[in-house]
């Protein structure tokens, strides 16, 4: 098992590349990614780092000079003929050849697009502007820097003893999150902690702990690269990103009211099985769940994303069986904001009345409070996202409005053509 701790200290010396690999990334975004590639790939897309947590000054905390190095790196990246091998020839969702032989073949020769980057009050503006296939591979990679050199800022000042400290209670703490969840009941849990974990090397660890601690129960991790390496599966669906640009690129509000089930159409084509999984909170869940047609009942499951998970789930529920379906058979992922407290809480009030699901993601893979002085590891909320296609601006409502996103008065022609109502404040934990 590898040394953590020493690995870190002796990260202080050198660059060392944080990304290494193009599918150290999330399998929904490679999933997406052969969709627009198949539907959209000409449309011309910019992506912007955007931090929610403004009382951490990014630009103050990581060398500019450092990230540019590693941002160059993920550039001159390809892949491997091991990863290609793996991409086309494994079995995902119980299907071969998940990826078709011409999204591989661009993938296996595409090289992601330049950056644009500067400082701003404290902050780095960070942006990225392509064709959407390419520029969305940066999405993931450029989180994982940006979380894991704030981490190294933070850490090196540490000696090698207090790191060996920090990660020995680093690891306790998860581990006795693992002994909580030995003991609930058909438990399926998911790591989804790629965009914001504390370390490539610490997720690797968090997954092997998860594989040894909860056998069975341990489904799988959203990381490509660390399911290959540790034989787990890749697990993954759809995001934001697909409705966002869809509705940006419409011409009335008419197109506008439809394009989250045009994006879904084109995904129902693709995929079968545990793949057709809805996101419905991008411009409202009620709004989406009320228009959605009758074919969109019959998919396998919903994803619950941001608002009050409990709610989210019985508002699926009610909807499954206004539409004659039957919510037992139906799967439920929760994914935002989870921590083991709130896992167990929602497995014993669902657990069946639906299929249960857990994507565990930050607390999972970046739980750091408290551990340094002046809690300078705790996890805060960076996120990288389209923020225009093809010139226009992207809008993202949510059922959370402090995680509502674009221009103040696109935001309010969305609110009115999907017909969202007050909505619910809710703290972003992450």
């Amino acid at each position: 098992m590898v040394d953590i701790a020493t690995r870190v200290y002796n990260h202080k010396w050198k660059i060392d590349p944080i990304v290494r690999s193009l599918i150290d990334t999330d399998f929904y975004k490679l999933l997406m990614c052969q969709s627009v590639f198949r539907n959209k790939r000409d449309t011309n897309v910019t992506f912007s780092l955007i931090n929610r947590s403004k009382d951490i000054r990014l630009a103050e905390l990581v060398d500019e000079g450092e990230l540019r190095e590693q941002l160059d790196h993920i550039r001159s990246l390809s892949l491997s003929r091991g990863e290609s091998t793996f991409l086309r020839g494994n079995t995902f969702y119980g299907k071969r050849q998940m990826f078709r032989p011409d999204f591989m073949e661009w993938f296996e020769n595409v090289s992601l697009p330049p950056y644009h980057l500067e400082k701003r009050d404290g902050q780095y503006e960070l942006t990225f502007e392509g064709k959407w296939p390419e520029v969305m591979l940066w999405e993931i990679p450029a989180l994982a820097v940006l979380m894991e050199l704030r981490s190294r800022a933070v850490l090196k000042s540490m000696g090698r003893f207090e790191l060996q400290v920090l990660y020995a209670r680093a690891m306790t703490r998860l581990w006795e999150k693992v002994e909580i969840l030995q003991g609930v009941e058909d438990l399926r849990l998911a790591d989804f902690g790629t965009r914001r974990r504390h370390s490539f090397m610490w997720q690797d660890w968090c997954v092997q702990a998860m594989q040894e601690g909860l056998g069975g129960k341990f489904v799988g991790t959203s990381n490509c690269l660390i399911a290959m390496r540790r034989e787990v599966e890749a697990i993954g669906t759809n995001a934001h990103e697909l409705p966002m640009v869809y509705s940006a690129l419409a011409e009335t509000d008419d197109a506008l009211r439809q394009a989250p089930y045009d994006v879904l159409a084109d995904w129902h084509e693709e995929h079968e099985g545990n793949l057709r999984i809805i996101l419905p909170d991008t411009y409202g869940t009620d709004g989406f769940l009320e228009g959605a047609p009758d074919w969109l009942a019959g998919w396998t499951g919903i994803r619950i994303d941001s608002g009050d998970p409990a709610e989210g789930a019985e508002r699926a529920i009610r909807w499954w069986t206004s539409r004659g379906e039957d919510p037992t058979q139906k799967l439920v992922i929760f994914s935002d904001g989870l921590d083991v407290g709130k896992i167990v809480e929602l497995q014993a009030q669902f657990r069946g009345r639906v299929r249960v699901s857990f994507g565990w993601g930050t607390l999972l893979t970046n739980d750091f409070r408290g551990l340094v002085p002046g809690d300078g590891l705790a996890p805060f909320s960076l996120v990288c996202k389209a923020v225009s296609a093809n010139g226009r601006p992207t809008v993202k409502l949510s059922d959370n409005p402090r995680k509502a996103m674009g221009p103040a008065d696109e935001i309010e022609r969305y609110k009115r053509v999907f017909g969202v109502g007050d909505q619910e404040d809710i703290a972003v934990v992450v």
